[in-house]
């Protein structure tokens, strides 16, 4: 599986810089990755769960440790890793290339809340009460960010979580979050800054600054990822515009599902535009043991027109991509489906030209 990211090969060690036109470098991808947080998010259907499983696994390579969580209650890295569905508790669920592993954690609105209470009133036991019945959907509806407070201050508590143990003073080297898809990023991300500015004083308010405080450019970045199709590209360009608004760190954009064509590019345009050698397609059907008749050729002309027009339509959309300004990370299309093993290398997708540390 080869990948490109900023436009180069990824078969080759190195780092990516981004240049503009006007010879200005962007930021590099090493200095984006090196966060101690790093929220992937997407259109549904664009893979964002394998991609935040597999930069998990990239992040821990070279015997690091890193938690990778989710916030919407569908197991799907329980699914992705191919283990039981995730308690409310940090487990090992894979590990990485020199010693590394990935812990994973399914975090609840409903317990979080009894942390939040037992860490500021010492009311777990209470709070096991007003959990059963719906203390967290009672609190949503008189104020709706709560849950997402509540969700991501555990986000939060898990990247600040100290561990003397450990060589960087710290329970995890970084944390990695399957975060609600891109149409709802922005808001879901800066419920804090709202709270902060209803709670005047008390817990509420100081985990909403703890909050944002990770939630720091120079902590936190937010990676898109998308497919070379309109919706998800429009998407992607919405959820920048929208982090950008509220002052949210963008990180990279990752292509996803990129295929590779099947025709050259003169080719290409021969068949977009319906002039194919005949007789040349004709040998290769020959050639193949298969009887080239006129329906037959026909019909693969065909194909190829309708794969030259997807060839090109996918190029307006990677060119639309480039015009973010972001580093921009492409990986190639699995057929066969999703396992470990495709996490796994994906991973080293993300992890050449030192996409992670």
């Amino acid at each position: 599986m080869r990948g490109r990211c900023g436009g180069q090969d990824l078969s080759a060690p190195g780092t990516v810089e981004h240049v503009t036109g006007d010879d200005k470098p962007r930021e590099t991808a090493v200095a984006l990755w090196d966060r101690r947080l790093h929220i992937v998010t997407g259109k549904g259907g664009t893979g964002k769960t394998t991609i935040a499983g597999a930069l998990a696994v990239a992040l821990a390579t070279g015997g690091r440790r890193v938690l990778l969580t989710e916030v919407e209650g569908r197991q799907q890295i329980a699914q992705l890793f191919d283990t039981p569905p995730l308690p409310y508790r940090e487990r090992k669920v894979a590990s990485a290339p020199g010693g590394g592993e990935v812990f994973a954690l399914a975090i609840d609105a409903d317990e979080a809340l009894l942390e939040y209470l037992e860490m500021f009133y010492n009311l777990r036991r209470a709070g096991r009460a007003l959990g059963r019945v719906g203390a967290v959907d009672f609190a949503t509806t008189i104020a709706p960010g709560v849950r997402d407070v509540l969700l991501t201050g555990k986000v939060k508590e898990a990247v600040n979580r100290p561990d003397g143990t450990r060589p960087s003073g710290l329970a995890y080297d970084a944390v990695v979050l399957d975060a609600p898809p891109t149409g709802r990023i922005a808001r879901f991300l800066n419920v804090s800054a709202e709270v902060v500015g209803l709670a005047k004083m008390g817990p509420i308010r100081a985990q909403a600054e703890a909050v944002m405080k990770v939630l720091a450019p120079e902590r936190a970045a937010v990676h898109l990822v998308t497919l070379l199709e309109e919706m998800p590209v429009q998407e992607t360009v919405d959820g920048i515009h929208e982090l950008g608004e509220v002052g949210l760190p963008v990180g990279a954009v990752v292509v996803n599902m990129v295929r590779t064509p099947l025709l050259a590019p003169a080719e290409l345009e021969l068949a977009r535009r319906g002039q194919l050698d005949y007789e040349a397609l004709a040998t290769g059907v020959k050639e193949a043991g298969i009887d080239p008749t006129e329906e037959l050729l026909a019909n693969l002309a065909w194909e190829a027109a309708q794969h030259a027009e997807r060839v090109a339509l996918e190029s307006a959309q990677r060119a639309q991509i480039a015009q973010l300004r972001r580093p921009v990370c492409e990986v190639p299309l699995v057929a066969d489906g999703v396992d470990v093993g495709t996490v796994h290398r994906i991973a080293e997708i993300l992890r050449a030209h030192r996409m992670s540390p």
